[in-house]
């Protein structure tokens, strides 16, 4: 007789807020016998605050490639497994596509357990244009990789959606306006959900002003409008 086959459940957590998850995730949490997760640590916090007590296990970038066929192994044993990323939805821009990949190659059930997510909630939040947009995660470290990336996409006629981090963020402003031109419309969100949340809404000029006289800290999502636009 073949053994019932397991669950992998893609968790959505908070961006910032704690208060932001959602009862289904509290519950899905509760019910699984292992939660993957991006870093232990930060997700022991988000279980201890809702009294949850389940095992843990790393699954980050630089293990994703062994963890994948490990985890999928015992899923496909009968274990039902939640995977969650330190914030918002696993797989987008943080582990888990390999994860989700070999279960859908070996045929087993994935759930997704939708939630908060920053690129969204800095979208809707822009003022910019909402209706078509394209993703681009984080750019290229290195200068002329990123303004090549800039230019590449120039002419899109949605807006741009991706992440950066406060190590690069000034640096990236400023490929933004060499390329793109100081006229050109962006939001920059920071800190999004938390106590310090912050929008700049503008050209690209004031905007980069703006964000080099604030606080550096935490991680930035910019929403960059299509050529012309203004609010």
């Amino acid at each position: 007789m073949t053994a019932p086959q397991g669950v992998l459940y893609l968790v959505a957590t908070p961006i910032g807020n704690l208060g932001d998850v959602s009862r289904r995730a509290i519950e899905t949490l509760e019910a699984c016998e292992l939660v993957a997760c991006e870093d232990t640590r930060v997700t022991a916090k988000l279980l201890a605050r809702h009294q949850i007590s389940v095992p843990t296990t790393s699954y980050r970038e630089e293990n994703e490639r062994r963890k994948a066929p490990e985890l999928a192994e015992r899923i496909e044993s009968g274990e039902t497994i939640a995977l969650v990323s330190d914030a918002g939805f696993p797989g987008i821009s943080d582990p888990g596509f390999r994860l989700v990949r070999e279960c859908r190659r070996r045929k087993l059930a994935v759930v997704p357990v939708p939630g908060p997510n920053a690129a969204l909630t800095a979208l809707a939040a822009s003022g910019l244009p909402t209706d078509k947009f394209l993703y681009l995660g984080f750019l290229p470290p290195k200068t002329a990789a990123r303004r090549a990336a800039f230019s590449q996409w120039s002419d899109f006629s949605g807006s741009l959606v991706l992440y950066e981090s406060k190590h690069r963020i000034g640096k990236a402003l400023a490929d933004l306006e060499e390329v793109l031109g100081s006229d050109r419309y962006l939001c920059v969100a920071r800190e999004m959900t938390k106590v310090h949340e912050t929008f700049h809404v503008g050209p690209v000029g004031e905007v980069r002003q703006a964000v080099a006289e604030g606080s550096q800290k935490g991680e930035f999502v910019l929403v960059i409008a299509p050529q012309g636009y203004e609010l």
